[in-house]
């Protein structure tokens, strides 16, 4: 396939080399073996230095690899990689393991590089658990992430130690230089290993700044649809990140973190249209960012804005990140991102809001093609009790504002009622017994 298409054709047409059927829509193949050759001198035993499969190592038995899964990282290549040479394509697609999860991802990084120091802050809560796990098997510690070169020297970071980025980070929306990051730990000799579940391909390309590793959860705009667990980790186009991805690749077996084949099948289906749904999401969610920063700094008197000011007390979002553009542009040039939060004045506010919102479903995890939003609280037992993480979707964003509007204005006047001592909920349970303070919201306004 030429390099030179763009990813939307990639992800239509990558797969075409290796699709040996007459369907056009892939098939499901949920054998777990497969049977060797009846031609005696066909068969090749594993090699003395163990079983390993790569994506032109024929079936054999699905914890090693399957039709659906090396279908969907034969896709992936050329979005994780969009700058690659047609014939780098192949080969580089054995840099791209797909696991289980997000967090059997993770793990299998950590299995693979074993370092005594990993230099992290905030992002997932998941992947703090991941580590808690390997201080308890082999004693790794940790240092903040953006603490200056004396406490990492304090730390011993250095030579075979990771430094891991979450970019753009969880709950929040905003992002961080990967550049930045890459040039500290390279000096250390320790590698860059980038989160960039919150800037899949399309939007941000971590490789070209520096990373030595990426991870997604693939769960999230990978899948896209919200019914599928997956987790992706590529390495860099480098001998050393083949090498790497080749030990990836091996111990993924003795793991038992491969992807299932039905939920290979469904990550194809998803890659298909993935740079439709994250460009839509992210304008999506630029454009309501915009609108409650606005709001958030218009003068007082305008009726909307200050309403949206009794509930709001803060957006974050890496659009937002007006001050780091000279290398937040060149880094995500194509969209800051389909997620960002909302910071109520009370956690009250901030429990009540996805209750009286109808477009937005009140639930965890994100990168779907429908808008959530989550009290992150539910979620998260570190998380400022006021915060609201915000995953936007594809539907119209104008509706998504009229949507978010009538809340806000809901909780507004709820607030007034709080003062009169009937409390914020007292409101939302009235509109939920059908004597609201507002009227039913139309779907097309």
């Amino acid at each position: 396939m030429s390099p030179s298409l763009h990813p939307a054709t990639q992800a239509i047409h990558a797969d075409d080399r290796i699709n040996i059927l007459t369907d056009v829509a892939p098939p499901i193949h949920t054998a777990t073996t497969f049977r060797y050759p009846r031609d005696t001198s066909a068969l090749k035993p594993v090699p003395t230095e163990g079983e390993f499969v790569d994506l032109q190592t024929p079936l054999v038995y699905s914890r090693l690899a399957s039709a659906n899964i090396n279908r969907l990282e034969t896709i992936l290549t050329p979005l994780i990689y969009p700058t690659a040479g047609e014939s780098e394509l192949e080969s580089l697609s054995n840099h791209v393991i797909s696991y289980s999860s997000g967090l059997s991802a993770f793990h299998a990084l950590l299995v693979n590089v074993v370092p005594k120091v990993i230099a992290i802050s905030g992002g997932y809560h998941g992947c703090h658990g991941v580590i808690g796990l390997h201080q308890k098997m082999h004693g790794v510690k940790t240092v903040d992430l953006h603490a200056d070169d004396a406490a990492w020297d304090a730390a011993g970071l250095g030579k075979g130690d990771i430094v891991h980025l979450e970019t753009p980070l969880n709950p929040t929306g905003e992002a961080f230089s990967i550049q930045y990051y890459a040039d500290r730990a390279h000096k250390r000799g320790a590698l860059l290993t980038v989160d960039a579940t919150f800037g899949p391909p399309g939007l941000q390309d971590p490789f070209q700044w520096g990373a030595d590793l990426v991870m997604h959860s693939g769960t999230k705009y990978i899948g896209g649809h919200s019914d599928m667990l997956c987790g992706i980790l590529a390495t860099a186009s480098s001998s050393d990140g083949l090498k790497r991805a080749r030990t990836l690749r091996i111990e993924r077996i003795f793991l038992g973190s491969v992807l299932g084949s039905l939920e290979g099948w469904l990550g194809v289906r998803s890659l298909r249209t993935m740079e439709l749904r994250v460009q839509r999401q992210s304008t999506n969610a630029t454009n309501l960012v915009s609108w409650l920063d606005a709001a958030l700094n218009a003068p007082a008197g305008g009726k909307e804005a200050d309403i949206i000011k009794k509930v709001v007390s803060k957006v974050t979002h890496a659009s937002l990140q007006t001050n780091d553009m000279s290398w937040l542009k060149p880094q995500m040039p194509n969209g800051f991102g389909p997620v960002f939060s909302i910071y109520t004045h009370t956690s009250a506010q901030a429990r009540s809001l996805p209750s009286v919102l109808q477009l937005f479903h009140h639930a965890t995890s994100l990168g779907g093609v429908e808008s959530l939003i989550e009290w992150r609280r539910m979620s998260d037992t570190e998380v400022d009790e006021r915060l609201l993480r915000v995953s936007v979707g594809v539907e119209s964003w104008e509706d998504l504002k009229v949507d978010f509007a009538r809340g806000f204005k809901l909780l507004a006047e709820g607030s007034e009622e709080e003062k009169k001592g009937k409390g914020v909920e007292d409101g939302v349970d009235r509109v939920h017994r059908g004597k609201g303070l507002v009227k039913p919201f139309p779907l097309h306004t």
